[in-house]
């Protein structure tokens, strides 16, 4: 009945004549005590456990946590009106550490051993349904975005018949799994966490860096920080619902089951970041729900080792199936089979309205109205009144446009300057500009970013260049080049744009490149509104004053321009449970991936009332 780790806590039920009275609970961390009503307990209790006698009932149980960055405080009562028990759980988890690699520090001598052990090697990587590797014909491989001579890996393509069988595997496995009590679904999270923090890290970063191209820190507050925050705190976030219950009449209790969706849900994930790919699918999972994870064939040697350490953290065969796959292929199964019950998808506008109307159109044949909940990207801005403070500016908008060449959903890629403050904000920019170095990640550990992610990617934003030399109404300042002759890369660049409205101000380009619109100082109202009609897109954006007043303004005319609003702060960097992440409009369906509501998006609640006092009559009174 006892089962200690890290931490203690005690929680008795106290007797008073004969009936139960409060339970006082008494915990070893720093001298916690607190006294609270049985009905309390009752309410915030979930699990059942069966003892010989309820007059006083002691347990001690928390969570494992090998860095001591997680505290559980529990407890269990038995109801005397019946069959309604609990388990109570307040989850104590803090984001985790973000290291700094200087030279000469642990980190930095195993991250240096593990990128040394991936040099010039590729990975082989299969399909996973169950704990069957399988391989079809169409053979992939994933090339380094600044040496695409590097195959990272070779991997396969699951045709339909696969990801079929893949269905079929994980919707016969869900009923068990969702049985599972949430505690235990959890422990796998947090044992995986504590997997990444330690023994794991250097080798995620390394397969980050190699196979997206990502710096050393891109790779540290992506594939291990926000990773390891998402597994935390979802798992946390996932034990406190529990508490979450409806009231009780007197003769009757009302308990709220979170159960997992009923079918499977496909998780569709993007290269940028190897977290977001292990929140898609790991989520849906952690609440009791089976998934079908399609990672991006850009990030696939990260999201196959992040893969293998759920498996080896305790995640059962057939609960999240492996399935790299052609984009159309996987969309045209997943939708036409009658057991979706949800997508969770980050990615492109195009791709997620097809899967949407995909959904509609097959809606007949559904057991269940699937939930789609997707992140499509922005036109993130940073908008820059009279008032503000330059350097502040500056090296935000540097790391916000330029960081990870600008593919991040959140990269500021349009700012709107005072033209009293242009010189200034300009002069800082270029000065910046020139000492931004670009190059190999894993030679120059200087490198501030590296090459684009891959062909496609390169194409598209040198059609960009193009039209931005063409145009009368742009001109480039600094940057503009782009070099593919080794790896895909793109030089930093930044534009001056005498037409706020130009297509470059308005469309999503996913690169390193950064547009200026220079406005007359007193015309900042104006282009409030100018900020907040101009894109489709309403993700990310950012607000440099000093002037109250102009902050509240501001605050109130951009309220829709951004899910993630910032205040003299970059566009970019959200950190999990402080900066829950996304945007509306045509940005996505804004469901907050880093909150504690984000773990309800994947739940199918039932509700159970249990009656202790049998009716009696059918009539009512008044009837006579």
């Amino acid at each position: 009945m006892k089962k200690i780790f890290n931490h203690c806590v005690f929680f008795s039920c106290i007797s008073k004549n004969g009936s139960f009275h409060s339970c006082d609970v008494a915990c070893d961390l720093g001298g916690y005590k607190k006294q609270i009503s049985l009905k309390q307990a009752f309410q915030y209790s979930r699990r059942i456990f069966l003892m010989n006698h309820i007059y006083i009932l002691s347990v001690s149980f928390s969570c494992i946590s090998t860095l001591n960055m997680l505290r559980v405080r529990s407890a269990a009562c038995q109801s005397w009106r019946g069959f309604k028990t609990f388990s109570c759980a307040a989850v104590e988890v803090k984001n985790e550490p973000i290291l700094g690699f200087k030279e000469g520090s642990r980190e930095t001598a195993e991250l240096e051993k593990a990128l040394h052990n991936l040099k010039g090697k590729t990975e082989v990587i299969p399909c996973v349904v169950g704990n069957e590797e399988v391989w079809t014909k169409d053979i992939r491989y994933q090339l380094s975005p600044f040496n695409h001579s590097h195959k990272v890996s070779k991997f396969c393509y699951a045709d339909k018949e696969l990801i079929n069988k893949a269905i079929e595997a994980s919707v016969a496995a869900q009923r068990e799994w969702d049985l599972k009590p949430v505690t235990d679904r959890a422990q796998i999270f947090f044992k995986a966490a504590d997997i990444i923090s330690g023994p794991k890290r250097a080798e995620v970063l390394a397969k980050t860096m190699i196979g997206q191209g990502k710096t050393v820190v891109q790779a540290e507050i992506d594939a291990a920080a926000e990773l390891i925050d998402f597994f935390r705190f979802n798992a946390k976030h996932a034990i406190e619902l529990e508490h979450q219950q409806p009231l009780d009449s007197d003769g009757s209790t009302n308990t709220m089951l979170y159960r997992g969706l009923e079918g499977f849900v496909a998780a569709v994930a993007p290269f940028n970041f190897t977290a977001i790919g292990g929140n898609l699918a790991g989520t849906p999972a952690l609440m009791g729900n089976v998934v079908l994870w399609k990672p991006s064939d850009t990030a696939m040697s990260a999201s196959y080792a992040v893969y293998k350490i759920l498996r080896e953290s305790g995640l059962p065969p057939n609960i999240i199936q492996f399935v790299p796959a052609d984009g159309p292929v996987f969309g045209d199964t997943i939708t036409s089979s009658e057991h979706l019950a949800g997508i969770n998808f980050t990615g492109s506008v195009p791709t997620f309205k097809r899967l949407w109307k995909q959904v509609a159109q097959n809606l007949d044949i559904y057991r269940n109205f699937p939930r789609v909940a997707g992140e499509c990207g922005g036109k993130n801005f940073h908008f820059v009144h009279k008032s503000a403070d330059v350097g502040s500016v500056v090296t935000g908008t540097i790391r916000s446009a330029f960081e990870y060449g600008g593919q991040k959903c959140s990269a500021c890629s349009r700012m709107y300057v005072p033209d009293s403050l242009w010189p200034q904000i300009k002069q800082e920019l270029l000065a910046v500009h020139k000492q931004i170095k670009l190059g190999n990640p894993v030679e120059d550990f200087s490198t501030f970013f590296s090459a684009v992610i891959d062909d496609k990617a390169f194409s598209r934003i040198k059609g960009w260049l193009e039209h931005v030399k063409s145009s009368p109404h742009l001109k480039i300042i600094a940057g503009g080049n782009c070099d593919d002759k080794t790896g895909y890369f793109v030089e930093p660049t930044i534009i001056e744009t005498t037409d706020p409205q130009e297509k470059i101000m308005n469309e999503e380009i996913f690169g390193p490149v950064l547009t200026v619109y220079v406005y007359p100082e007193n015309n900042y109202k104006e282009v409030l509104h100018l900020i907040d009609n101009t894109s489709p897109y309403a993700l990310t954006g950012a607000v440099f004053a000093q002037d109250k007043a102009v902050i509240d303004e501001a605050g109130k005319a951009l309220r829709n321009a951004a899910g993630n609003y910032y205040i003299n702060d970059k566009s970019t960097g959200s950190i999990v449970a402080q900066q829950p992440f996304g945007g509306a409009r045509a940005s996505g369906t804004n469901d907050k991936p880093g909150g504690p509501h984000y773990v309800l998006r994947w739940t199918s609640p039932q509700v159970v009332k249990q009656t202790y006092v049998p009716l009696t009559e059918w009539k009512y009174a008044y009837m006579g």
